[in-house]
């Protein structure tokens, strides 16, 4: 049931539970708001319909996107990731590079994965407290716990293609020049479908 209060669903991890018995075969999960480029989903692809042994650990890839070609800026890339505990003190600072990759959510995983993220979406719900309205039942976040607990392992397929997204409406513009240099060059026809 949903808490009083709250008016959006529990995110990405909800979303894709939303799949479960529907989905049959090994699939991907991206962003809808964001492009991803080709030649990752080729890799995914090529991931997904190899056999995997799911009974063990969890078989699950993962897009690498290079951090310089997911930024908007053209200028040198390099920012300092703060490690924090529980309680939000720093532990550490990790400096990663424009050649670092990322993960920008694009993800291949098992039909077998639907349940483990069910198991992991009633732990999270137990674990909320009354009146919290702002909790999200994040993707990334339970295939973290995953790996860290022994139970999942992620294969990164390392992608050179450029992500670009809308996450403000601000982005919309540099989208719409992004899409047009992408048929300008060839990578898509001027019509993208009859």
């Amino acid at each position: 049931a949903k808490p009083e209060g709250r008016t959006k669903p529990w995110a990405t991890g909800q979303a894709v539970l939303a799949c479960k018995g529907l989905v049959k075969e090994p699939f991907a999960v991206i962003n809808a708001d964001d492009y991803y480029g080709k030649d990752p989903f080729v890799k995914l692809h090529d991931y997904l319909v190899q056999e995997h042994d799911v009974d063990e650990v969890m078989p699950i890839s993962m897009a690498g996107f290079v951090l310089g070609n997911t930024l908007s800026d053209n200028g040198g890339v390099t920012r300092g990731v703060c490690v924090v505990d529980e309680n939000g003190n720093p532990t550490g600072v990790n400096e990663i590079g424009k050649n670092s990759l990322v993960s920008m959510n694009m993800w291949g995983l098992q039909p077998e994965f639907i349940d483990l993220l069910e198991k992991g979406f009633v732990e999270f719900l137990s674990a909320q407290k009354e009146g919290d309205v702002k909790g999200e039942y994040l993707l990334p976040i339970y295939i973290d716990e995953l790996l860290h607990a022994g139970k999942a392992e992620v294969k990164v397929l390392p992608t050179d293609a450029e992500w670009f997204g809308v996450t403000y409406q601000e982005d919309k513009a540099s989208v719409t020049e992004a899409f047009r240099k992408l048929i300008a060059d060839g990578v898509y026809g001027e019509k993208l479908y009859d």
